[in-house]
């Protein structure tokens, strides 16, 4: 590796620590930098999955005060996320390559549909049960067991690919809870860490990554992680939604 080809890397790393605390798609600017670089893709995903650990880190420090706002709910989301992990990567490592290509690409699209449209969703649910039910839906600020299932199969994705996995715990945190949208962002970033923590472990032992590439990332994405996360407190809703559902649209395409 040369040394353009070192702060290539260095720099790839603080751009998706970024985009890791923000919108949740680091993987759509590492992983193919990695690719582009002449690592194997198994091997480039391992990488990254090792190099992006910082990269949470940083943001949970970030978001502290919106992960202890979050109370259960983040308790819940390390356990499911640390147990989809290890389910996530055990199907890396055990199937063959591309077996969920076709997949997800539209997985990803759909869930940035109900990230645009869950305020209206959200809305009509609550106006329905008032109707039937003739009283104010109290507010969700625990995770049903549809939500915690919903969660758990992102963890397995975010630990077989991820890329998509953070729009798609803003979708399920979105539509399963109450909770404010800085709230999901600091426990999407959480869910993020852990299954890149686990997962990492498992590579470790495992799997074959190149340490270099991983430790130059991992520079990079520490500072970048925490760069994001106090770039995502700042941003309003509307704006947040709206860029999850843009970078999400771009991920689905390059997937294509």
């Amino acid at each position: 590796m040369t040394a353009l080809d070192a702060l290539l890397v260095l720099a790839t790393g603080f751009g998706a620590g970024i985009l890791s605390s923000t919108v949740g798609v680091a993987s759509l600017l590492s992983f193919p930098v990695l690719v582009a670089l002449g690592l194997p893709p198994v091997v480039a995903n391992v990488t990254n999955t090792l190099g992006m650990i910082p990269a949470g880190l940083g943001g949970v420090v970030g978001y502290r005060q919106e992960v202890r706002e979050g109370g259960r709910v983040a308790v819940v989301i390390v356990v499911v996320c640390a147990i989809g992990a290890v389910l996530g990567a055990a199907l890396l490592l055990g199937l063959p390559p591309g077996v969920f290509e076709a997949v997800v690409p539209w997985l990803i699209l759909f869930t940035c549909l109900l990230v645009a449209i869950q305020p209206r969703i959200s809305a009509w649910l609550r106006a329905r049960h008032e109707q039937q039910h003739g009283g104010q839906l109290a507010e969700r600020r625990h995770m049903s067991p549809a939500t915690t299932a919903f969660a758990t199969m992102t963890g397995v994705y975010g630990g077989y690919f991820g890329a998509g996995a953070g729009v798609m715990m803003v979708a399920v945190l979105g539509l399963g809870t109450d909770l404010e949208l800085r709230i999901v962002n600091g426990l999407k970033t959480l869910s993020l860490m852990v299954g890149n923590i686990v997962a990492g472990l498992i590579f470790v032992v495992v799997a074959d990554p190149r340490w270099d590439v991983a430790a130059l990332l991992a520079a990079g994405s520490l500072v970048g992680g925490y760069v994001g996360a106090r770039i995502g407190r700042k941003l309003p809703d509307s704006v947040f939604r709206g860029a999850v559902v843009a970078a999400g649209v771009v991920a689905a395409l390059l997937l294509f």
